[in-house]
C-alpha cells in the first residue's frame, strides 16, 4: 500500500501546489490533501486513537480490517476538512500530504468551516444523523459489571448469583450485569448450559429483583458440532469459501461456521435466537463480539458485500435491543449502539489510550462507548500468579468515572486491600454525583449528534490544544484529568479559556495552567464556573 500511495502522491502533487487551493473534490477514488503545517488529522481507526491526530508515517488500510475495534471510513481535520467514502480506503500521512485511496465507492472530500468541530457537525449531519434515540439508560446511570474475568470459561449460575451478591455487599450499586462467554450450549446452540445452569429463569428473576438488568454474551460464529449446524448449511445461512463449500473461520476460540448476515433468513434466524433468549429467561440484552470485517476476508456470501459490510449488518441487529454493546463496528455513527474499546491490559500504557481512544470514538460518531474494563479486559492479567497493581485499579476506576460509561469485571473487593477498595467506592461516587448529567448529554447527543465526551480542540479550536490527549471534557461543563502514571499525586492541568473551580474546592481562571495535588483516593476534575 505504502508505495501505491507514493506514487499518488507524485502524481498529484504537482497540480495541489500550483493552485495553492484547498483540494475540494468529489466522485473520486484517489485523493490527495497536501501537507499543512497548521492542519491536523484524525481517523476512523479507534483503536489508534492514542495515535492521533495523524503522525507523519501512519498508514492504514481498512479495507477488511478494523483493527479489532470500530471503524469508519471518515477523515476529519482541525480546519474543517472532511474526506468520507460509503466504502473502506486506505490511507497514508507522509511529508507531501495525506493520501487516500478506495477501491470501490467513491472518496468526497469537502471542506465545511475552519474547525475540528466544523468538519464533524458536517460529517454528523450528512453521513450519520443522529437517531433521536440512546442505548438503555441504565448503561449510564450505574457501573456495568462483566462476569468475564472473575469466572472466564466457566459461567454458572451458582457464582454469576454471588458475583451480584457482592457487588452489593461491598457498597457497589447494581447496574447492568453481563454474563460472559460460556453460558451457552455451544457456539450457535443458544440456550444455557443445564449442568451450569440448573434454572437460569429463576437466576434471571433473582438478579432482577436485586436491582440488575441482564445482558448475555453472544457472537455470529456457528461451531460444526453444533446441533444447528448442518441444517443451517443446508439452508445457505453460512459464508461460504472460494470452492462453495462452508467457509471455516478461524478466531479466538479456534475455528467455526459464521452467519451470512446479507441473507435475510440469517438474520431472521439469529433474531429468532435471540427473541427466544428473552421470552424464555427474561433477558434484557445482548452483548455483541465477534463482528470484526476481517473475519469475513475471503468469503462468499448470499449477497456480494465487502468484509466490512458484514460488520455492519450484524450491528443492524443490535438497534432491536436497546441493551446491547458491540466491540467490533463499521459505519452505524449515530445510531443507539453501545460501542465498547477493545480488551486492555493491565498496564499503564494501556490505561493511557483510554482517554485518546475514548475522544475518537466521539469524533467518529459514536457517542455511547464504554473504556473497556477497569484495571484491564485481558483476563490473562489477572490470572493466578499475575501481579495486580493496585493503584492502576484506582486509577482506572477514576478514568471511568466521567466517561460515558464504567464497567467492572475483576472484583474489586477481592484483589484490593480495603484503602484502594475505598478509593474505587470513591470514583463510583463521583460518577454518582454527576450520573444525572451524563445521562443528560446522552440525551442530547442522540439528538445533535455532538459527542459525549470531547477534546480540548473540539470545544477550543486553534487555541494549540490539537495535541493533548490526558485530558476532556464531559460535554461543555465539566474538565477531566485522570492521573494517568504511577506514583505522581499531583496532577498538571491544561485550563482552557473561563472559569473554573477544580476538586481542591479552589477556583482557576484559564486559559492557563494548574497543578493539582491528587491523593490516590482522588481524581482531577474541574467544573466551569457559570
Amino acid at each position: 500500500m505504502q508505495q501505491l500511495l507514493l506514487i499518488l502522491l507524485a502524481l498529484t502533487l504537482a497540480p495541489c501546489l500550483a493552485t495553492a487551493q484547498p483540494t475540494l473534490t468529489t466522485n473520486t477514488n484517489r485523493i490527495l490533501v497536501p501537507s499543512s503545517t497548521n492542519t491536523c488529522w484524525w481517523a476512523g481507526v479507534i483503536d489508534h486513537g492514542y495515535q492521533m491526530p495523524l503522525p507523519e508515517g501512519y498508514e492504514a488500510d481498512l479495507r477488511g480490517d478494523t483493527y479489532g475495534n470500530q471503524g469508519q471510513p471518515l477523515l476529519l481535520s482541525s480546519r474543517g476538512d472532511v474526506v468520507w467514502s460509503e466504502e473502506a480506503f486506505a490511507f497514508r500521512r507522509s511529508p507531501l500530504g495525506l493520501a487516500v485511496e478506495c477501491n470501490s465507492g467513491q472518496l468526497r472530500q469537502t471542506k465545511s468551516g475552519d474547525s475540528l468541530r466544523d468538519a464533524f457537525l458536517y460529517a454528523s449531519r450528512t453521513y450519520f444523523p443522529p437517531s433521536g434515540k440512546t442505548p438503555d439508560e441504565l448503561l449510564f446511570l450505574a457501573p456495568q459489571y462483566n462476569t468475564w474475568i472473575e469466572l472466564m470459561y466457566d459461567q454458572n449460575q451458582n457464582d454469576i448469583l454471588k458475583y451480584a451478591n457482592a457487588i452489593r455487599d461491598n457498597g457497589f450499586p447494581p447496574g447492568v450485569l453481563m454474563i460472559d462467554d460460556n453460558w451457552q450450549q455451544n457456539y450457535g446452540q443458544w440456550d444455557f448450559k443445564q449442568n451450569k445452569f440448573p434454572n437460569p429463569k429463576a437466576m434471571v428473576s433473582t438478579l432482577h429483583a436485586r436491582g440488575f438488568k441482564v445482558m448475555l454474551w453472544i457472537c455470529p460464529f456457528v461451531h460444526t458440532n453444533c446441533n444447528v449446524y448442518a441444517d443451517l448449511a443446508t439452508r445457505g445461512l453460512l459464508l461460504k469459501d472460494p470452492s462453495g463449500g462452508v467457509a471455516s473461520i478461524k478466531w479466538w476460540n479456534g475455528e467455526s461456521a459464521l452467519l451470512d448476515f446479507t441473507n435475510p433468513e440469517a438474520v431472521a434466524w439469529f433474531r429468532s435466537r435471540l427473541e427466544f433468549l428473552k421470552a424464555t429467561y427474561q433477558v434484557d440484552g445482548f452483548k455483541f463480539d465477534g463482528g470484526d470485517s476481517s473475519f469475513c476476508k475471503g468469503t462468499a456470501a448470499f449477497k456480494a458485500v465487502s468484509p466490512n459490510t458484514q460488520s455492519e449488518l450484524y450491528g443492524r441487529i443490535g438497534l432491536e435491543y436497546p441493551l446491547n454493546e458491540y466491540r467490533a463496528m463499521w459505519k452505524m455513527g449515530g445510531q443507539a449502539l453501545v460501542e465498547r474499546l477493545r480488551d486492555k491490559n493491565h498496564s499503564w500504557s494501556d490505561l493511557q489510550k483510554l482517554v485518546p481512544n475514548m475522544l475518537l470514538e466521539g469524533l467518529m460518531v459514536y457517542p455511547f462507548s464504554c473504556p473497556d474494563m477497569i484495571g484491564g479486559g485481558e483476563y490473562k492479567s489477572f490470572q493466578t500468579g499475575s501481579t495486580i497493581d493496585q493503584e492502576l485499579v484506582v486509577r482506572s476506576a477514576q478514568c471511568h468515572a466521567l466517561m460515558p460509561m464504567m464497567q467492572f469485571s475483576v472484583a474489586p473487593w477481592r484483589i484490593l486491600d480495603q484503602a484502594h477498595l475505598r478509593a474505587v467506592l470513591k470514583a463510583v461516587q463521583v460518577r454518582e454525583k454527576h450520573k444525572s448529567y451524563i445521562l443528560w448529554l446522552a440525551r442530547q447527543s442522540a439528538l445533535s449528534g455532538e459527542p459525549v465526551m470531547r477534546s480540548l480542540e473540539y470545544a477550543f479550536p486553534h487555541q494549540g490544544y490539537e495535541r493533548i490527549n490526558d485530558q476532556f471534557l464531559l460535554g461543555d461543563r465539566i474538565l477531566v484529568a485522570p492521573v494517568l502514571e504511577k506514583g505522581p499525586f499531583h496532577r498538571a492541568v491544561i485550563l482552557p479559556p473561563g472559569a473554573w473551580r477544580g476538586s481542591d474546592g479552589k477556583r482557576y481562571a484559564g486559559p492557563g495552567r494548574a497543578t493539582l495535588p491528587v491523593g490516590v483516593d482522588e481524581l482531577c476534575y474541574f467544573e466551569r464556573v457559570e
